[in-house]
């Protein structure tokens, strides 16, 4: 099983149009922070400092944001955004073979894939696409 791929746009007119869903960021907390985020992202980094390693209570922070979301039986949607969209698949990877649902990958995520010159957020992603965002 894989996260479906979702353009930023799409995610965010869903996410004005719907309150039954989540994007979470899974970058490291200081990306999170210094680099930006998108508006509305809740941050639940899947791999972070100091040591690097996967977040060994990822799939727990997912369920505990979930808590209380959706209605009825419909599971909220869960969007993840990383920077390129390559740790968010990973992430959407572990949520479903764990059981959560209705998993996205943002597709380009955050500052997109590099361009010739190695730079970010020219070629797609969040920034790219003029979505909203803050930075610490």
């Amino acid at each position: 099983m894989i996260p479906q791929n979702i353009q930023p746009q799409d995610v965010w007119q869903k996410m004005q149009q719907n309150t039954d869903c989540f994007l979470v960021d899974v970058r490291s907390s200081m990306e999170f922070l210094f680099v930006g985020h998108p508006e509305g992202a809740v941050s639940i980094p899947w791999i972070d400092e100091p040591d690097w390693d996967i977040n060994p209570n990822f799939t727990k922070e997912i369920r505990q944001l979930l808590l209380g979301g959706g209605s009825g039986d419909k599971q909220p949607d869960v969007f993840l955004i990383c920077r390129s969209g390559k740790r968010s698949h990973e992430a959407g990877i572990l949520l479903l073979q764990n059981g959560i649902k209705n998993v996205f990958n943002v597709e380009g995520g955050f500052e997109g894939e590099r361009d010739h010159n190695a730079r970010r957020s020219t070629i797609n992603g969040w920034r790219f696409a003029g979505l909203p965002w803050q930075q610490c």
